[in-house]
């Protein structure tokens, strides 16, 4: 497994991080998911994200009995704050002192530990003073409840100024959660140049394309029984914005490229993540260890020029590149 540094920090994390997004206490049984976080183990995975908002959480759970009697000097856990989980209540979303100070300690009981090595702001929140929420956050980290805090879908300016209170409250802000991937990259027109002046590696969620990369999906065919596509707990509607059949058919002329490079088509969909100098993981979600063994082969991969350059020919016409995507939903909409 490649070992890199999150960011500008000294933190160092495993190249592919396992993640519970949309699989742990929903779309796969604890059993199965427990099997594929002691794949991940034993594939060098160190780096484990989850969310309090994944499975209304019970994600947070599962991944904690999962980890039960590792060693935890050896592990960095990382989770999130903003949505709301629970009741729904008015200070149960966002990113307000008091939401922050209880959804945390709630985390960690869920994990079964003392503190999280990265605390991350899954959204940002344009009801709150960000100054409230970067002080929050400096509390935790003075705490000792988190060891560096983070972000997930922020603009480039939001990145900025939570990166200049930051630097003005001494705590280390080292990270964005966005989505990237071949098809998806909004990022880096803005928010990666951003990111790279404030010192933050991007730890990027879907590098799979909710599987769509890895060319299981083909234009005019029914979806593979039991894949993402199929199913109703939330996974069908994560995926159906790549079901489109310009989309899988350009998906599709990475199969030589693939087969070229001695990669299978997800290995090649991660090396292509990977190979930008300002990601530091990509999190890779599994409903079986098998697939986590394939995904691993990916870290340390090097693409050639050439096959970079054949990548972007194949994909160009259905790529998203408007940064504009970059957004976050307002508190009022998530409490209906």
């Amino acid at each position: 497994m490649e070992i890199r540094n999150l960011g500008a920090s000294g933190l160092k994390i495993s190249a592919i991080a396992y993640g519970n997004w949309l699989t742990h206490g929903s779309q796969v049984e604890e059993d199965a998911a427990t099997a594929c976080v002691r794949r991940a183990l034993d594939e060098g995975i160190t780096t484990f994200d989850t969310a309090d908002t994944y499975a209304n959480t019970a994600a947070e759970s599962v991944l904690g009995r999962a980890l039960k009697g590792e060693r935890r000097e050896g592990l960095e856990i990382f989770t999130k704050v903003y949505w709301p989980t629970n009741e729904m209540k008015h200070n149960d979303s966002g990113l307000s002192r008091k939401h922050i100070r209880e959804s945390l300690d709630a985390s960690l009981r869920r994990l079964g530990t003392d503190y999280v090595d990265l605390y991350q702001a899954h959204r940002y929140d344009d009801e709150t003073p960000l100054e409230e929420t970067m002080l929050a956050f400096a509390d935790a980290v003075r705490a000792g409840k988190a060891l560096y805090i983070g972000v997930s879908e922020w603009t480039a300016e939001q990145i900025r100024a939570g990166a200049a209170l930051a630097r003005e409250l001494h705590v280390p802000l080292v990270s964005n959660q966005p989505q990237y991937s071949m098809l998806w990259r909004v990022i880096e027109s803005e928010v990666v140049p951003a990111s790279l002046d404030e010192g933050l590696g991007q730890i990027v969620w879907s590098p799979l394309a909710q599987g769509v990369l890895t060319g299981k999906y083909r234009p005019g065919e029914a979806w593979p029984a039991g894949s993402r596509a199929t199913d109703a707990k939330g996974g069908a509607d994560m995926v159906a914005r790549w079901l489109d059949d310009d989309v899988l058919t350009r998906v599709q002329l990475l199969r030589p490229l693939a087969d070229q490079a001695g990669l299978t088509m997800g290995q090649l969909a991660l090396a292509w993540v990977l190979q930008n100098h300002a990601v530091s993981a990509a999190i890779i979600g599994a409903s079986r260890p098998d697939q986590v063994t394939d995904n691993v082969k990916a870290a340390g991969v090097r693409l050639e020029s050439d096959l970079m350059a054949a990548i972007d020919e194949a994909l160009e016409p259905v790529v998203v590149r408007d940064p504009a995507l970059t957004t976050s939903p307002k508190r009022a909409d998530l409490l209906g």
